[in-house]
């Protein structure tokens, strides 16, 4: 299928690997003119073909440079997608809600949500113009809050929160605004030696590779294993095309059934 993205303009957040990494891939590959943006220039990114810009979105300042080069590399605007996040990675994420410091709460919230607060609003100009559109990629522990460290998934329930707001109030722009919330997927952050998912193993007093093994089932993931960064980036593709144009103010869940609510 044609998703008609073919010519047009997106700018993808925290893109060096993992689920940006993905996205970037798919975009570039429906033809977009895509601007990668990331702290560090991994060469996986680099080998995409889009345009690394290196920058700290956590600044107050690093989202205005980045859609600064985006409008003077292509002019405009079509697609942002925030995907930029974190604070669920380390071994040292396990130890409950006491275990987490001020700095540790300020850290996750202006990591998963103040840098899409500041990247949308200096995109919005652009995106106004274009009549584009915006993806913002959360988390399903923003339903389920208890599977993850608790300064993430509160995070990324306000993230998911502002979506649907900003849908809200952008779409008599002709600005449509979405989120994708995956489940577990399979990225350093449950392989490394460091990551969340050896601190887990830990904590279980199991083998990583066993929780790995283990993990889809106990989550109850019906697909029987971890979802895969590809597929997330394709529904956000999909989500970008014009054939969505109907499509705003929704919560995509991508997690193997997890969730078994309504």
């Amino acid at each position: 299928m044609d998703l008609q993205l073919s010519g047009k303009t997106a700018v993808v957040t925290g893109a060096s690997r993992g689920i940006g990494l993905a996205t970037v891939s798919a975009l570039v590959a429906e033809g977009m003119r895509v601007v990668a943006a990331a702290r560090t220039l991994t060469p996986e990114l680099k080998a995409t073909g889009a345009r690394g810009v290196s920058v700290d979105l956590s600044t107050p300042e690093g989202p205005a440079r980045l859609l600064a080069r985006a409008e003077a590399e292509f002019g405009g605007l079509d697609l942002l997608v925030n995907n930029v996040g974190g604070g669920d990675g380390g071994a040292e994420q396990t130890g409950g809600f006491l275990s987490f410091t001020d700095e540790q709460w300020g850290a996750a919230l202006d990591l998963n949500l103040l840098s899409a607060v500041r990247t949308t609003r200096a995109a919005l100009p652009l995106l106004a113009a274009a009549r584009g559109s915006v993806v913002n990629v959360s988390s399903n522990g923003a339903r389920i809050p208890h599977v993850g460290p608790i300064p993430y998934t509160t995070a990324k329930a306000a993230l998911t929160a502002f979506g649907k707001a900003l849908a809200q109030e952008l779409g008599p722009l002709g600005v449509r605004v979405n989120t994708v919330s995956p489940g577990a997927v399979r990225t350093a952050m449950w392989e490394s030696a460091d990551g969340y998912g050896a601190g887990l193993a830990r904590d279980m007093g199991v083998e990583q590779d066993q929780l790995l093994a283990q993990l889809p089932a106990s989550a109850g993931m019906v697909t029987g294993r971890f979802v895969l960064a590809d597929e997330v980036a394709a529904l956000i593709a999909q989500l970008a095309s014009p054939l969505a144009g109907s499509t705003t103010g929704a919560d995509h869940i991508v997690d193997g059934g997890a969730i078994k609510t309504v």
